[in-house]
């Protein structure tokens, strides 16, 4: 009998061991034992699409024209209204039929993205801890991935840029950026953006921009978008989505608007893959695009509220965080002594001993560790029980390092490198 061969592709086969499979899979295990777990770690809104989309859904999924195939592109008035609301928001001019395109969620088309435009021997620069579709698109499509840390400055997050785009051969292709950040929940200012299209221009390389939390934000900040800056749209693109703001995470609308020759790239492979998200689907979001501004203002202050009971309620058990000025999470350093043991056994404990979970910071690469990531996702007095119970495992934080924590999960083997030459 002949042997057979390796089942998986040597793509699959660069992909680490997913870091947040344990604490789903015991979340799982408790919760089919009937645990009341208070999950803060995926970052998947509870609150309801807003009535008047859904029922522009099911209007436009009654009529039998919406039901056959759609366009890998999107239908044009979806991206019409797009390119409206970036006028309207951020004083963008977008052509609808070469600089907009529909994916089905954000996270696909860059997916697509990597696929279209990436191959053996390109290098991507991706500043980490980041969400991991950042780093595995680029694995996935057969390419080499650079992750550097996210510095807190500016200014020396640029000259790091700066720095690998002259150093590393061959010199990268693309810088993959998400601003407001997820997992960390940092902000940039326009000047940021600024400095980093001139920085694209005279290094040679391209920029994709993930701007799902742009209009999620807190105490009267406004996110920049990538594309407001001139010049913008020669050298990148900027990914969006109708997830958050609208609380259409399930629903999967995202879009790609800028460059042309980037844009219509990612059309083409989609072309190939798929036929567009169903129209009804795509009817609703031009009606949430057109009418649901508001209802994404009010979505914005749900989240504020909530962080403002999370901060406060951590800070009453002796675990200050800062609160962010943007996105839909917190990100929270790990106290002394749990921080030794590892972002992964920490978040482990406090779903067996706390029934909490939150997100490793070390799912988000390595400079990720020493953290988790609490989403806001549960209600006001969900929140508050959630510190509670955690207040009760480490009170004031001054208890004995729980037995749990001395159990290590099995450490993820770092992201994949590029080659990197004098």
């Amino acid at each position: 009998m002949a042997e057979m061969p390796e089942i998986l592709s040597p793509r699959m086969l660069r992909l680490p061991h997913y870091v947040f499979a344990e604490i789903n899979d015991l979340k799982h295990r408790m919760r089919q034992a009937g645990t009341d777990v208070i999950d803060l770690a995926m970052g998947n809104p509870i609150d309801p699409t807003p009535r008047f989309i859904v029922e522009k859904l099911a209007e436009a999924a009654a009529r039998k024209e919406n039901q056959r195939y759609s366009a890998s592109r999107g239908i044009l008035n979806l991206r019409k209204e797009l390119a409206k609301s970036y006028e309207r928001r951020w004083n963008v001019a977008l052509d609808p039929e070469r600089e907009v395109l529909v994916t089905i969620g954000s996270k696909e088309g860059l997916s697509h993205l990597c696929l279209a435009l990436l191959g053996a021997g390109d290098t991507v620069l991706v500043p980490t801890p980041a969400y991991p579709i950042h780093l595995y698109a680029v694995v996935l499509a057969g390419a080499n991935v650079i992750g550097f840390p996210l510095f807190d400055d500016e200014a020396a997050m640029l000259a790091k840029i700066d720095e690998l785009t002259r150093s590393i051969y061959p010199r990268p292709k693309l810088l993959i950026v998400n601003f407001p950040h997820n997992p960390t929940t940092r902000t940039v200012t326009r000047g940021f953006f600024e400095e980093l299209v001139a920085l694209a221009r005279r290094r040679g390389f391209y920029v994709v921009h993930d701007f799902a939390y742009g209009q999620t934000t807190f105490d009267g900040y406004q996110a920049p978008s990538f594309l407001e800056v001139p010049g913008a749209k020669e050298v990148g693109v900027e990914f969006s989505t109708m997830s958050k703001a609208y609380n259409m995470a399930g629903w999967r609308v995202g879009f790609c608007a800028g460059h042309a020759g980037i844009v219509g790239a990612l059309a083409r492979i989609k072309s190939y893959y798929d036929y567009g998200a169903f129209q009804a689907i795509q009817i609703a979001a031009i009606v949430a695009l057109r009418q649901g501004e508001e209802s994404a203002r009010r979505q914005a202050a749900v989240y504020q509220k909530r962080r403002d009971v999370l901060c406060a309620a951590l800070a009453r058990i002796g675990w200050p965080v800062e609160p962010p000025r943007a996105t839909m999470f917190a990100w929270a350093r790990i106290p002394e002594p749990y921080r030794a043991h590892g972002s992964v056994a920490f978040s482990r404990m406090l779903l067996e001993e706390a029934e909490v979970a939150v997100a490793p910071g070390l799912g988000f690469g390595a400079e990720g560790e020493g953290h988790v990531r609490l989403a806001l996702v549960e209600n006001e007095e969900r929140i508050k029980q959630a510190a509670r119970q955690i207040g009760r495992v480490l009170p004031k934080l001054r208890l004995p390092v729980p037995a749990s924590l001395t159990r290590q999960p099995r450490r993820p083997e770092p992201p994949v490198e590029g080659r990197k030459k004098a």
